[in-house]
């Protein structure tokens, strides 16, 4: 084999989970190798089906000593930026207060929208890097990041230039979503449509011109805003040639997760009260059901999400952190998937495909998620003896290192 046709980079002595269909539970591949150019697989198999000794083949050959290697994670729902903190809040509930006492008080989204607003661009970007970098650590190759603490244009816009430039100096890919419609302002509260229309026909169409959204997301729920509401904005998207996504059935259902499979979305998040007939339109359209464990923790629900029934019509099921401030501050996407595994029963292959392939889905991205030659070089590296350990274990570092498109980079 000649010089310029060898691999970058050739991984030997690992056993592979690449959550592709080669009939084997994860799509494992044990004693394998893995090898890399340009930034994509350009091998995947055992060891003894290696055409040549390994460093014939690759420039530079690494030896894992055993160790599983899965695609890189993909955090496929967040709202990481964002300003202060709502702990007090956390503390307060614990202590007696109610939702409303602290709302009263200037709490709750309010008070995230408030820090959000008047911390700079460059102040946001310190706050959340952190919180990114906690995601990283925990083998996430691929991030997720919505607006929606800024609720109105500057600090949205601002909101989503950080997510921009987290992305840039992580070295990462950063998918940005538009949630301006994510709660009320306080200045608009006996303004509801002006509101809706700011959105809609202002902030969407402004943010989307510079380059700032890769998807829209809404909050259809009884305290967020109405399927019609949410209907207008996704014919606004549909306009504009943006996909869009929905937090659906969280507190009730509004057939939140029939409309957004209407309007062909990507995914359909929360789903505590999906109904039948949602997860059917669901599955006609190919639209990504993303669990959020963190949040039904957090909020001490006792409704899970109807699993057995997104199995059933064969609904594609991702899991993500929903890393936010007031009902799910989560820094580790394996917690949610031991926490998706533990509250929801769902298995631990399942949560490792609700990270990476279906995740990837639900972001519309179909150049990752899975370990496959010409697939995007994203890859974790673990130090566990099975893929279940990456469910089975509640906290703890198990990643060693990430590769992002074919760079390494340390874990820690």
């Amino acid at each position: 084999m000649s010089t310029d046709n060898r691999m970058d980079h050739l991984l030997i002595n690992a056993n592979l989970a690449t959550m592709t269909d080669n009939g084997r539970p994860y799509g494992t591949v044990e004693n394998a190798a893995i090898g890399m150019r340009d930034g994509v697989v350009a091998y995947v198999g055992a060891m003894s089906e290696l055409s040549a000794a390994p460093h014939d083949l690759a420039h530079r050959v690494t030896s894992l000593d055993g160790a599983w290697v899965t695609p890189g994670l993909i955090d496929c729902h967040t709202h990481l930026v964002f300003g202060g903190d709502r702990a007090t809040e956390f503390e307060q509930r614990l202590e007696g207060a109610s939702y409303e006492d602290i709302a009263r008080q200037g709490g709750g989204i309010v008070s995230s929208v408030r820090a959000t607003r008047t911390a700079s661009e460059d102040e946001l970007l310190k706050q959340s890097l952190p919180r990114a970098r906690a995601l990283l650590s925990d083998g996430v190759t691929t991030l997720e990041i919505k607006s929606g603490y800024g609720l109105e244009p500057d600090a949205e816009r601002r909101m989503l230039r950080v997510a921009r430039r987290i992305g840039r100096q992580l070295g990462i890919t950063v998918r940005t979503t538009f949630l301006g419609l994510h709660a009320l302002p306080p200045e608009y509260r006996e303004r509801r449509d002006d509101y809706v229309s700011l959105v809609c026909d202002t902030m969407l169409p402004a943010l989307v011109e510079e380059e700032l959204v890769d998807a829209v997301d809404a909050f259809c729920e009884s305290i967020g805003f109405t399927p019609a509401e949410t209907r207008r904005l996704f014919e606004r998207a549909r306009e504009l040639g943006v996909p869009v996504k929905l937090h659906a059935e969280q507190l009730s259902d509004l057939s939140g997760a029939a409309l957004v499979a209407e309007f062909d979305g990507l995914s359909a998040d929360h789903m505590e009260w999906a109904s039948e007939d949602g997860i059917r339109a669901m599955a006609d359209k190919g639209t990504v059901a993303v669990m959020l464990p963190g949040a039904y923790y957090a909020l001490r629900d006792t409704r899970p999400p109807p699993i057995d029934a997104f199995r059933r019509h064969g609904v594609p099921m991702a899991v993500a952190s929903d890393l936010n401030p007031g009902t799910s501050p989560v820094l580790s996407l394996r917690l949610a998937m031991s926490m998706a595994c533990t509250l929801f029963r769902m298995t631990p292959e399942e949560a490792l495909r609700g990270t990476t392939v279906h995740a990837a889905r639900a972001l519309g991205l179909d150049d990752r998620g899975t370990l496959a030659p010409g697939s995007r070089a994203d890859l974790a590296v673990w130090d566990v003896r099975h893929p279940a350990e990456l469910s089975y274990w509640i906290g703890g570092q198990l990643c060693r290192d990430t590769w992002v498109a074919g760079e390494k980079r340390s874990a820690t």
